[in-house]
């Protein structure tokens, strides 16, 4: 069902700061359905606009929500930061930590590539030896069926030698 664009607005506005009201407050008050409701919030969210009204504590809020917070938020002082909290129903603390994450997110790169790397030699170093074992047994099998085929050859000719007893 299409909804007229000034209802799609209100339920909009209802799902973003200052109101921050839940799916399920907005679905009551608007009877727009719940998966109308959750499309609209999805859309929101690919455009950019961080957490909108969704009934998970922000600790379960996905990544993409909490960067987007932290875009939102770093260039704020204390005060606009403790503002923008309250709005939003968070807790400064929550956002400086999703910060110090972010900022933090890259900085064991070096570490992790060496770790990789030696991992990969070690890796490389067994799979020449598996390759190597492989030769040499494939070498030996083939020597032992060129020796069966002689023998059979060999029998076929001059017969059993066990024959001879």
């Amino acid at each position: 069902m299409a909804y007229p664009r000034k209802v799609k607005e209100t339920a909009i506005r209802m799902m973003l700061p200052p109101e921050n009201k839940s799916i399920s407050q907005i679905e009551q008050m608007l009877g727009i359905p719940e998966t109308t409701l959750k499309k609209w919030r999805q859309e929101l969210r690919a455009n950019g606009h961080p957490a909108p009204a969704n009934d998970e504590p922000a600790d379960q809020w996905s990544s993409h929500d909490k960067f987007l917070i932290v875009m939102e938020t770093i260039k704020l002082n204390e005060a606009e930061l403790s503002e923008y909290c309250r709005q939003k129903g968070l807790y400064p603390e929550q956002v400086h930590k999703w910060q110090e994450n972010c900022e933090n997110a890259n900085s064991d790169i070096p570490g992790r590539i060496s770790e990789i790397m030696q991992q990969d030699k070690a890796t490389q170093k067994e799979l020449r030896q598996v390759k190597k074992e492989l030769q040499r047994k494939e070498a030996a099998l083939a020597e032992t069926a060129a020796l069966l085929v002689l023998r059979k050859k060999a029998e076929a000719i001059w017969g059993a030698s066990d024959e001879e007893d």
